[in-house]
């Protein structure tokens, strides 16, 4: 993180303490969901960067886990009679960690499992790039991992999101400083951080590497989700003018459609916020969660499409008094959405989920759990699986460790 980002996480928590805003959406539906329990962890102590993946019934906790220089890329599948046994895909002493840029597992159709995570590749802090490792046996083994992006620059390369594709194939995309110089992370001279997207066939090779969006905000993470039209994706924009609103592109007939806002903040910030969108999808039905900061009062929204992300229905206010952001946001088989976020209110944040219908209506909102507001929480997640919400966060004790709950739904 740069200090320009540094300075800028460090007032927004100094302005989040000092306000008292109130939601204008009254709440209704106060009876769900019916309880968060937690439940036992695989991850074990000094682990962080929590992931969540699913595809149908399959739900995927992956995380990192750091002793002394090495970093280990770990993994477990819910089960109705809890996590399985804890897996390794890949570890080593040149990875990339961030609290923010997280590596990932995700089944993919039968048997088969992708895998990414980030590996220095010179010594300046934001050299890195993008590894992917298949497993056509449930983790068990994990081919040699390759490279998406094949610019041989020596810059950032990260933020990736993973889907997958037809038969056991997979796509994915990430943000790409090959436009920047080297050793440069952000600023109007460093050059433009761009969004690319990479597909690899069921055997594992990579059929295409092609560009969606020449310049984005430089550190806020991707989304994706497979709609029955095809993938979508979300990210953080940046136009000339330093306005990093949330914006969509889709997967049509073979090619990236032409990004467009999903609503107009106009959120103009010279940093990046490090605070990317969430994305859930269910046939044609899509639902996106996203921070945004307009007048200096951060707070999180969501919005529904009923056509597989062409468009976004009006935004719903979700937090109930300010946000630190950091959202996940998951479709409920009726229709409405489940989102959660870091609540920040009267000095104390909390990581809370809310349920939200089309017409904007809303349940109160609930904690999963306290959590530090600060990096070292990182991300919290939240996954579906049947009739059970699963979430994953980082207890960011003296030894941080990544903890887990449920909430069961009726």
């Amino acid at each position: 993180m740069t200090r320009a980002v540094a300075a800028f996480c460090g007032l927004w928590m100094v302005w989040l303490g000092a306000t008292g805003l109130q939601s204008p959406v009254n709440s209704t539906g106060a009876d769900w969901p019916p309880g968060v329990t937690t439940v036992s962890s695989p991850a074990a102590p000094n682990s962080g960067q929590p992931q969540l993946s699913a595809l149908g019934d399959r739900v995927v906790l992956s995380w990192v886990e750091r002793s002394g220089d090495t970093a280990t890329l770990r993994f477990a599948e819910r089960t109705d009679a809890g996590w399985t046994a804890a897996r390794t895909v890949a570890s080593g002493a040149d990875w990339f960690v961030n609290w923010a840029d997280v590596p990932s597992v995700i089944p993919l159709q039968h048997e088969s499992m992708a895998a990414h995570w980030l590996q220095k590749s010179a010594v300046s802090t934001y050299a890195y790039d993008v590894r992917v490792s298949f497993s056509r046996d449930r983790g068990r083994t994990w081919s040699p991992s390759v490279t998406p992006h094949h610019d041989g620059t020596q810059t950032e390369h990260g933020f990736a999101s993973l889907f997958p594709m037809a038969g056991q194939g997979l796509g994915l995309v990430w943000l790409d400083g090959r436009q920047m110089k080297e050793g440069a992370h952000e600023g109007m001279s460093a050059g433009n951080m761009s969004l690319r997207a990479a597909m690899f066939a069921p055997d594992g090779t990579q059929a295409s590497e092609v560009l969606i969006d020449d310049r984005v905000c430089e550190c806020c993470p991707s989304a994706a989700a497979m709609t029955a039209d095809g993938p979508i994706v979300a990210y953080r924009n940046r136009t000339t003018d330093e306005i990093r609103d949330i914006y969509v592109s889709r997967l049509v007939g073979g090619a990236w459609s032409e990004p467009r806002a999903v609503h107009n903040d106009s959120w103009r910030i010279a940093a990046c916020p490090v605070n990317g969108p969430a994305l859930s999808a269910r046939g044609r039905d899509v639902a996106i969660a996203w921070f945004t900061a307009i007048g200096d009062q951060g707070h999180v929204y969501a919005a529904f499409s009923s056509n597989s992300g062409e468009a976004f229905g009006p935004p719903i206010r979700i937090d109930d008094a300010g946000a630190v952001g950091r959202v996940d946001v998951e479709l409920l088989a009726d229709g409405s959405a489940a989102v959660t976020w870091i609540e920040f209110a009267d000095q104390r944040s909390s990581f809370r989920i809310r349920r939200t219908e089309r017409d904007g209506s809303r349940s109160a909102s609930v904690p999963v759990s306290a959590i530090a507001s600060g990096r070292s929480s990182g991300y919290p997640r939240m996954a579906r699986r049947g009739n059970e919400l699963v979430f994953a966060w980082v207890d960011a004790g003296d030894t941080p460790q990544v903890r887990t709950a449920v909430a069961p739904m009726k």
